[in-house]
């Protein structure tokens, strides 16, 4: 989308869909949100919000399912624990207490019934109104040089406007696990997008580039979203209308994202977050590598 004057309009607003129930992770999500499970010390969703932020976002929605308030909370002041903490003159506590709400704007709005993840985006329109926004999914995580949703924002920037969406290359067996992009070939990194088939058999299966992490999106998606029939399940699903917009012939982009992508969301793809983490931070990485040996592992190029 054009800002009227031959540019193109920034991206001022992020979107978070947080609604799952995280079934994936009972028991402890009857209680606490999967979004809210600490990579080391960080939650899932302050990554996300950072990820957001480093882009240069400032406001940021996110969209949970009742009973899921603890989100809201986090980005919250906590005047009774800063109290605490100023009492005891710990300084360095207080400020990673104040960090999540420095981060940004956040605003959550609750999606009151589970009608799908395209429903729960449409749950932002009142608060982002006609402007083009980020969408990052709440447990889905890229570590990289350039923030992933960056490197979306300088292709749609690059190409013009449009949507975008964030891929990576899959094994032909794990396609039915994603959303597969049909498109044809921009550069080596990008394909402007004709449709996108969500989990499709292999032998389905348009390509081998899956739909993750996130998006970029025009305004226009949420009026797609209002008219768009429910789908698999009965639900509405951002990837009927990411393709439907593309159907309609709207500039719609695939990138392949750079950088190391975890779905936090999966048992094992949270538990290599975690360990990834503690290899990557200082305070951590000689105590967990030594760990590791003494079960027996041994580093890259070690005999």
């Amino acid at each position: 989308m054009s800002d009227g004057n031959g540019g193109v309009r920034p991206v001022r607003y992020g979107v978070i869909p947080a609604g799952g129930l995280g079934t994936r992770f009972l028991p402890i999500s009857r209680t606490v949100p999967k979004e809210l499970l600490p990579v080391i010390d960080t939650p899932v969703i302050e990554m996300v919000v950072s990820e957001l932020s480093a882009a240069g976002i400032p406001r940021i929605v996110i969209v949970i399912a009742p009973g899921k308030e603890a989100l809201d909370a986090y980005f919250r002041p906590n005047e009774r624990l800063e109290r605490r903490l100023a009492i005891e003159f710990r300084q360095d506590d207080i400020a990673l207490l104040k960090r999540p709400e420095k981060l940004a704007t956040v605003r959550v709005v609750v999606q009151q019934e589970a009608k799908g993840n395209g429903h729960a985006v449409l749950q932002a329109k009142p608060l982002v109104g006609a402007e083009p926004f980020a969408m990052l999914w709440g447990d889905d995580i890229v570590l990289s040089e350039t923030p992933a949703v960056a490197q979306l924002m300088e292709a749609r920037q690059r190409l013009g406007g449009g949507s975008v969406v964030g891929c990576i290359r899959v094994p032909k067996d794990k396609v039915s696990a994603y959303g597969v992009v049909a498109g044809t070939p921009v550069d080596e990194r990008t394909e402007r997008v004709l449709a996108i088939v969500e989990k499709p058999s292999p032998q389905d299966a348009p390509s081998d580039l899956a739909a993750v992490h996130g998006y970029v999106l025009e305004p226009e998606v949420f009026e797609v979203l209002e008219h768009l029939r429910p789908g698999r399940n009965g639900e509405i699903w951002l990837t009927d209308a990411v393709s439907e917009l593309a159907r309609q012939g709207a500039a719609v982009w695939a990138v392949e994202l750079q950088g190391v992508r975890y779905d936090t969301g999966d048992k094992l793809g949270y538990v290599k977050a975690f360990v990834d983490a503690a290899l990557g931070r200082d305070d951590m990485a000689p105590l967990m590598k030594a760990h590791l040996k003494s079960l027996g592992w041994k580093a890259p190029g070690e005999r």
